[in-house]
């Protein structure tokens, strides 16, 4: 079965695309709300000392405020209004998302259909704002305790970043919400997509540049271009894959009327958790290296110095947890967002059953069975996605990866989500052409 991509890249004229008014216009806002964004990530906080910043981000960018620095596209590093970015949106919808899988109030929520979306969604922004504030504080706290980033601390700074901070992440989650419905994509995931492609030409520019003063052979850098391209294909392989389960309808009779029976397919991702794992294996390792980096930093030593030695890049020691975490979460996730039992009892309340085996529970255990197995190939692929850039710090020696874990993971779903969408948008202007060269606009006699 053709990708939305192979159908968009038979199918794409020109000529069609030209004519899709909306599509434009659609593509157009997108790309004026990234523009707004990118500047946004330009505009540092009030009261800080630029230098000072600078050479405190040099020091600790290998923890988390690397991490949060790639998905804010450079604006952790720049201490921006939009430092934050919209990672306590993401945090909040995970979260609620968990809670909706946990809590009876929010499972009921989740299936009371559109008006229950609604209400999650709002729980979500509450939370994302709560979560906000406290980052935001936090932060102000933080900066005013670490020597000379602060022009004038006090309370004023404290509250001027706190305010600061949350309206950057609201504006952005306000801005993510009108690109999904008035432009290409989920806006969420647009902007991190935005942030992690505004930082390839840099790292690509500073790896020619290793390679031109000879720190890494023209062969290995070929070779590491060859790697990206052949992770990518393979990202995009795994992420289209998935199991298909036979489902079958029998005869039924409406009124006078007889029905065949009819068959349908139940899909199973193979990567069911999509980028979750490594987001959060990530942020339980780096945590330890980014405490410790600032108690460094304020002369202090200790245990934390120890165990973020051990836990450092390219350390055995973080490869092995960080593969652990990862297939720990892969199966953690999965069982929190699909429940084999409710569907099992969803399709016996149909009418539907599986062949050679019985509704109800036994196919509650088949779907489970089939479902534990796929998830085995799911963390098995993203454990290698997220280990390959380990390696070749440690063993290349390429202290920049181009694109990598997490971040690859990202841009290849979120392209994939936009392609389709984009050929979704190109179906229906070719449909509405040919309704309007028929003429069924409506009877007009």
């Amino acid at each position: 079965m053709a990708s939305a991509a192979e159908q968009l890249a038979a199918n794409l004229n020109f000529g069609a695309f030209a004519k899709a008014d909306e599509l434009k216009k659609r593509i157009w806002f997108t790309l004026g709300a990234l523009v707004i964004y990118r500047l946004g990530t330009y505009i540092p906080l009030p009261g800080m000392n630029p230098d000072a910043v600078a050479d405190l981000f040099r020091q600790t960018q290998s923890g988390m405020l690397g991490m949060f620095n790639m998905f804010s596209g450079g604006a952790v590093g720049r201490l921006a209004i939009f430092a934050l970015a919209i990672m306590p949106y993401i945090s909040a919808s995970i979260i609620v998302q968990l809670l909706s899988s946990v809590v009876p109030s929010f499972e009921a929520l989740k299936k009371e259909g559109e008006q229950g979306r609604k209400t999650l969604n709002q729980y979500t922004r509450y939370l994302t704002l709560v979560l906000a504030v406290f980052q935001a504080y936090a932060i102000g706290v933080g900066l005013q305790g670490s020597g000379n980033l602060v022009l004038e601390p006090g309370p004023f700074f404290l509250l001027s970043t706190t305010i600061t901070l949350t309206g950057g992440t609201m504006f952005l989650l306000w801005l993510g919400e009108q690109i999904t419905s008035r432009g290409i994509g989920n806006g969420t995931s647009m902007i991190i997509f935005s942030g992690i492609i505004a930082e390839f030409p840099a790292q690509l520019a500073q790896t020619f540049e290793l390679g031109r003063q000879g720190a890494i052979s023209t062969g290995l850098l070929l070779g590491v271009l060859v790697m990206a391209v052949c992770v990518i294909a393979f990202c995009v392989f795994m992420e289209r894959a998935q199991r298909r389960l036979l489902i079958n309808y029998p005869k039924r009779q409406v009124g006078n009327r007889m029905y065949e029976g009819q068959t349908s397919f139940l899909p199973l991702k193979l990567n069911t958790s999509g980028v979750i794992p490594p987001i959060f294996a990530s942020s339980l390792l780096l945590l330890p290296t980014t405490i410790a980096s600032f108690s460094q930093a304020s002369g202090g030593t200790g245990i934390l110095s120890t165990i973020a030695t051990y836990l450092a890049h390219g350390r055995p020691a973080f490869m092995f947890l960080y593969a652990a975490l990862i297939i720990f979460f892969c199966f953690f996730y999965t069982a929190i967002v699909f429940n084999p039992v409710e569907t099992a009892d969803n399709l016996k309340k149909h009418g539907g059953f599986m062949p050679g085996i019985r509704p109800g529970e036994r196919t509650a255990e088949h779907i489970d069975r089939i479902l534990t197995r796929i998830t085995v190939l799911g963390a098995g692929y993203l454990t290698i996605v997220c280990l390959i850039p380990e390696f070749m710090i440690t063993y290349a020696q390429i202290p920049i990866i181009l694109l990598g874990g997490t971040s690859l993971l990202i841009v290849v779903t979120t392209t994939m989500d936009t392609v389709a969408q984009i050929h979704g948008h190109l179906l229906a202007h070719q449909y509405e052409g040919l309704v309007k060269k028929a003429k069924l606009r409506g009877a007009r006699r």
